[in-house]
């Protein structure tokens, strides 16, 4: 492959201001794409070398006392993964900054639940923000709405390191003068254990005498920082645990965990690391019964020891292994220049911390945005924010399916076809929508309904919908 364009690329890392260990951590990541382009595989974890994760211990057998609860909540920081800008929905700022629920943007909800929890268990519980280049400005000023975030010593973000995104025809960095900061990528989120260090604030944590991490993503309204989990952590002294939820069919493709049967170490399969013979066994949710939250709790401690064991070998960060991102150059121009994008997923250290343990949690920590049709979900009268800002069900029955045409799939048409708000979905069971429709104010859906229209059209105030209902453009 190409000597001179891991040069290059270290060059403009050094010149951009990246630290020696996040050059480390690419040059590493780098020789691994190498081994993996020339060999045509790689990365992968082929069915017969794993068992199936099972007899996971439940959060709902741990109910400690209220003085547990917050004696470990004082040991417990939380960071949220805020890199994100949501393009794939059509956001051009941090997909966090987005109205999520009641006029609420994530990064509101998030403030208020880490407010609420620190009054509630009388601790001093950091919020803490892993940004991009970005994404930090207007988060941070969404943040300033709540000046009592701040705690003395800490930061309220920090920045991940950014890399090179790489030509795919000989692995130089990619130049592109239309516009330079896409020239640059992150390096996924399991870059955030090297950034916490590199930053110093991991050492800063430690000295204040915080022991555990709470990881998640800011897009996930589920993930609170259950202090639950917090007290199970300590008492068990486990020095990382991954959430796990049950699999459903729509859950197949999502990455699971399993036991390495050469070791029984635990592993994380995402879907690129499946072999192609072992697809049916990776998507059997029989077999595989739960899925990776990407809920996280690290122990400081022990991530600081693997951290000084990698530098003291002149290397970087805890060995992740990579995930080949391929893309184009601007991700909204599919004409422009093929690149790589070298990620490292953070679910990953799961395989590298001896002792790594997984807990069983109910499906309400898991409760993420990535499409339209969730952020219709979410907006709906199905769910609310209760006096702690925990996005809560107000229905006993499955959550109704979905399903937004093309003019929905970006942000900006979603807003311009619900200008009046989503229409109540807490009888219905199936929402279909075929064209392009209006929705006026006070519409309720109720059991399986489609709406189809061959132009553009609206559906008036107060309607109700049952079944399948086809609109002229007149509505």
């Amino acid at each position: 492959m190409s000597a001179a364009g891991l040069a290059e690329a270290r060059r403009r890392m050094a010149r951009h201001g990246e630290s020696e260990g996040a050059v480390l951590a690419f040059e590493r990541s780098y020789a691994e794409l190498e081994q993996v382009l020339e060999s045509g595989s790689g990365g992968t974890i082929p069915e017969s070398t794993i068992d199936p994760l099972t007899d996971v211990p439940s959060l709902e057998d741990h109910a400690p006392s209220d003085e547990t609860l917050s004696a470990a909540l004082r040991q417990v920081a939380m960071v949220k993964l805020n890199g994100g800008l949501g393009t794939s929905m059509g956001i051009t700022g941090p997909k966090s900054a987005l109205v999520v629920k009641d006029g609420l943007s994530f990064l509101d909800v998030i403030a208020r639940q880490t407010l609420a929890l620190r009054k509630q268990y009388g601790v001093d519980l950091p919020l803490i923000l892993m940004n991009s280049f970005r994404t930090r400005d207007e988060s941070l000023a969404i943040l300033g709405r709540y000046p009592d975030l701040d705690l003395d010593g800490l930061p309220l973000d920090f920045l991940q390191s950014t890399e090179p995104k790489l030509r795919v025809d000989d692995l130089s960095p990619v130049d592109w003068p239309a516009d330079p900061e896409l020239e640059w990528c992150p390096p996924g989120h399991g870059d955030v254990y090297l950034s916490l260090s590199t930053t110093g604030l991991l050492k800063a944590l430690l000295d204040k005498g915080f022991r555990y991490v709470f990881l998640s993503n800011a897009d996930n309204l589920g993930a609170t920082c259950d202090p639950r989990i917090a007290g199970w952590l300590v008492e068990n002294d486990v020095p990382y645990v991954a959430e796990v939820c049950d699999r459903t069919v729509n859950d197949r493709k999502g990455g699971h965990l399993a036991v390495r049967k050469s070791d029984g170490q635990l592993v994380l399969r995402d879907s690129a690391m499946v072999e192609q013979q072992d697809e049916d066994a990776f998507q059997d949710i029989a077999r595989h019964t739960t899925f990776h939250a990407n809920n996280l709790w690290v122990d400081l401690r022990v991530l600081d020891r693997l951290l000084s064991d990698s530098e003291a070998r002149g290397e970087a960060g805890i060995g992740l292994p990579i995930l080949v991102n391929r893309k184009t150059v601007d991700p909204s121009d599919s004409a422009s220049t093929d690149v790589i994008q070298i990620e490292t997923a953070m679910g990953g250290a799961v395989g590298r911390i001896e002792g790594a343990r997984a807990i069983h949690v109910p499906r309400t920590r898991f409760r993420p945005v990535k499409t339209t049709n969730e952020l219709l979900l979410v907006r709906s009268d199905i769910f609310e924010l209760d006096d702690q800002s925990a996005i809560v069900s107000l229905i006993t029955h499955p959550d109704p399916y979905v399903d937004l045409d093309k003019p929905y799939k970006l942000v900006p048409g979603f807003e311009e076809r619900f200008p009046k708000g989503a229409p109540s979905l807490r009888e219905a069971t199936s929402l279909r929508v075929e064209g392009d429709v209006t929705f006026g104010a006070d519409v309720v859906c109720i059991g399986d309904v489609t709406v189809r229209a061959s132009g553009r059209a609206t559906i008036e105030d107060g309607r109700r919908l049952t079944g399948v209902t086809s609109l002229d453009r007149a509505g």
